[in-house]
């Protein structure tokens, strides 16, 4: 009869496992394909396996900053986004009104409605030259005249941290629910402060969700398109944009493919790095 049950589970798995073969890893093998395949002007493809898109991907120093100040970016932004998301998901943990825990939540997924685009487009009104941020900086006497923060690096951080932010609260408040206040005030108790409870108590209990977080962060961050090309303009480089181009725009479905394959590559080995260093050092 175990047996039977055994069965009986596993075959409610085969549906969501043919779904996820037939959408996701069926169209990654045909990239991973077309990524070893010739690019042809008129044919598009040769049908040809060669690994010459590669060697030409990692060899050119063009590819090679595109790819590190994408990484760069999508660090920086994860670690600003741990920084602001763990206070305030400890907060929303910790309110004792149900009402107002519910109304911070709902403040917290709101961004979440509106798509990236139109996040974007709100950020250039307000990081434009004559935008919000100039204009309250000049009207405060920060500044005297107008500074250039749209189309920058800068520019592209503060908008990817908007967009990555509601996810790593909502993931971190759903750990912190689970650990007891009682552990804090036994810490309070011995003479600990509170801040301190928090960075010797809370934090080591809440690393799985913070681990979740930051590889959830930085995986959305490395391949970030809408916000590089509106916030960053056509000087700001990244990977996601490199892999529209070449295959929307110039149409080489193999170097774009392969482009696309380093991406995934890239942001699975220092996501799986990053995870199993915290693993060790805090688990």
């Amino acid at each position: 009869m175990r047996e039977g049950r055994n069965w009986g589970g596993s075959a409610l798995v085969v549906p969501a496992l043919f779904l996820v073969a037939a959408f996701l890893l069926a169209p990654l093998a045909l990239i991973l394909r077309y990524s070893f395949d010739k690019y042809d002007p008129v044919k598009l493809m040769l049908g040809i396996f060669s690994p010459g898109n590669y060697v030409q991907a990692v060899a050119d120093p063009f590819y090679q900053n595109v790819l590190s100040t994408t990484a760069y970016i999508a660090a920086l932004s994860t670690v600003i986004v741990m920084l602001l998301a763990f206070p305030v998901a400890y907060y929303i943990s910790r309110v004792e009104s149900q009402r107002l825990r519910g109304w911070l939540i709902i403040l917290t997924m709101l961004p979440l409605l509106l798509g990236n685009a139109v996040r974007s487009a709100a950020w250039m009104i307000v990081m434009g030259t004559k935008g919000v941020a100039n204009a309250v900086m000049l009207g405060v006497g920060l500044i005297e005249e107008p500074i250039k923060i749209l189309y920058t690096p800068t520019a592209v951080v503060i908008a990817l941290v908007s967009v990555l932010l509601p996810f790593a609260i909502i993931t971190l408040q759903s750990v912190m629910d689970a650990i007891p206040t009682s552990l804090e005030e036994a810490g309070q108790s011995l003479g600990h402060s509170p801040l301190r409870t928090v960075f010797e108590v809370v934090l080591p209990l809440a690393m799985p969700g913070v681990v979740a977080a930051a590889a959830i962060s930085f995986a959305l961050a490395m391949n970030a398109y809408a916000t590089p090309v509106l916030i960053g303009g056509p000087t700001m480089k990244m990977m996601g944009p490199a892999v529209y181009d070449q295959i929307a725009k110039a149409n080489n479905w193999p170097f774009g493919s392969t482009l696309a394959c380093i991406l995934m590559v890239v942001t699975l080995v220092l996501t799986v790095l990053s995870t199993r260093f915290l693993s060790r050092k805090y688990f």
